[in-house]
């Protein structure tokens, strides 16, 4: 039993300091010596960052913030498994609050007086890695593991993207994706909720920004959506 609660306790500080890394605020400073939190939305999170920096500084924290999301629940994994050795079907509830904690780290970082993103990337990131329905491909004397869950995500986020012009909408709805393997493939309820409640972190952290862009539009959801102007979706 004890075990099982320093697995928890350690798992959820290395996640919440894991999340805490502030990669746009760095990214910032790093490319143009600003704070991020200052221009475009005001948001520490990717999206900002493409707009008011540039494409691959964007990329850069894109991909950071997913990797927090990764690196957080495979160290979590590892925690429980070999350093605390606790039973195995309590691995993953484990890594599940490991994800709860690293998004908490990026949304309230501890090195930023608690001002920071959203959580949708390191949201993915969390579900990529516990939902990521790998596949085995025989290729010759290999095999190789194909992570069918992401790649569904993936292609939902892109598609969603051309159509509306609204990455920070297509990741949203892209998450549906994630509800639907837990449910279909890993036939897990407890998956299931959870992966809903990452969802909705992000999506009411946006709510400030919604009613914004929902004013912009002259209170018309369709123009609002299908706006030309991508920078408008900051």
């Amino acid at each position: 039993m004890i075990n099982t609660v320093l697995a928890f306790m350690t798992s959820m500080v290395v996640s919440y300091l894991i999340g805490s890394i502030p990669s746009a605020y760095l990214v910032g400073r790093a490319f143009k010596g600003i704070d991020i939190r200052k221009v475009g939305s005001h948001n520490m999170g990717a999206m900002n960052t493409f707009y008011t920096i540039g494409f691959w500084p964007g990329m850069l924290v894109l991909a950071s913030d997913v990797c927090k999301g990764i690196l957080a629940v495979l160290l979590s994994y590892l925690i429980a498994t070999y350093l605390f050795v606790v039973a195995g079907n309590m691995v993953v509830p484990v890594e599940m609050a490991a994800g709860i904690a690293v998004i908490a780290g990026h949304n309230f970082p501890v090195f930023l007086n608690f001002k920071g993103g959203k959580g949708g990337a390191t949201a993915i990131g969390v579900l990529a890695f516990l939902l990521a329905w790998i596949n085995w491909v025989d290729m010759g004397s290999i095999k190789l593991p194909i992570p069918l869950g992401d790649l569904i995500f993936l292609g939902s986020f892109l598609i969603l993207t051309l159509v509306t012009r609204w990455p920070t909408a297509a990741y949203a709805i892209s998450f549906i994706a994630f509800w639907l393997i837990a449910w279909f493939v890993y036939k897990d309820t407890g998956l299931f909720i959870y992966a809903i409640f990452l969802t909705a972190v992000p999506v009411l952290m946006y709510i400030p920004r919604i009613k914004e862009i929902w004013a912009k539009s002259g209170h018309n959801f369709i123009r609002g959506l299908f706006r030309r102007d991508l920078k408008d979706r900051l």
